[in-house]
């Protein structure tokens, strides 16, 4: 990678790490939630059910994400820890979002209610176990695990900005950057891989590079790569 494209990124980072940008975006929903926390008005799996569920939403147009993710939050009366623990759910063929329908989302509130039965925070589930336990997908090892990387990501940084850092036990620089096509074609753009497989060995290859340019905090360039988009896709 050259400097002007390491300067760029870095500069993109920088000014796109600020809140003002994310209002309109799934991550409002657990800041919202977690400034209830920090005033001690929620929990904090209120906080975490909140991000599984924001980013379990996150595929397609913004605008739709931040609908439905709406709707799922005033279904559950913006207290989701009750809402999954009490047991009665809307489980309906209809559409939450997308091909998601509110029968997926019962089911998942379901399994939460298991979880949160046996502890009081998911911050020490891994991927794997979040995917099968939470999301009730099947293992797959290669996948790239998008959505809770993402999910982690605003669960873990801690830098005041955007991400909430509230799991305090976990490691910023073991963070994965949130890979999905739009993701993929930029990260190829900019050279920061040459893989076409969207799989976790790419997703890991991409923070790699990274982790160059953020050392100590590689999903930092998730914010360049929104950068990125925003600059040459407006």
């Amino acid at each position: 990678m050259n400097t002007e494209t390491r300067e760029m990124l870095i500069s993109w980072a920088d000014k796109y790490n600020d809140r003002q940008y994310f209002r309109e975006d799934p991550i409002a929903f657990p800041t919202r939630m977690a400034e209830l926390y920090r005033r001690g008005e929620r929990s904090l799996a209120d906080v975490e059910i909140t991000a599984l569920i924001a980013a379990h939403l996150a595929w397609g147009r913004r605008a739709m994400i931040v609908r439905d993710s709406t709707r799922a939050m005033e279904e559950m009366d913006w207290r989701p820890y009750d809402y999954v623990m009490k047991g009665a759910y809307r489980n309906d063929g209809t559409s939450l979002h997308r091909t998601v329908k509110w029968s997926e989302f019962a089911d998942i509130c379901s399994r939460l209610r298991e979880i949160f039965s046996e502890r009081e925070s998911i911050e020490g589930m891994d991927n794997g176990e979040i995917r099968c336990r939470i999301f009730g997908r099947k293992a797959d090892p290669k996948a790239p695990d998008k959505k809770i990387n993402m999910m982690r990501r605003w669960m873990v940084r801690d830098d005041g900005k955007v991400d909430l850092g509230l799991w305090k036990n976990s490691d910023q620089s073991a963070l994965l950057i949130p890979l999905d096509v739009h993701v993929h074609d930029e990260a190829v753009a900019l050279g920061l891989t040459q893989r076409r497989q969207k799989d976790i060995t790419t997703v890991k290859e991409i923070t790699g590079a990274f982790a160059e340019i953020f050392p100590g905090d590689p999903c930092k360039g998730d914010f360049a790569l929104f950068g990125y988009g925003i600059t040459y896709h407006k």
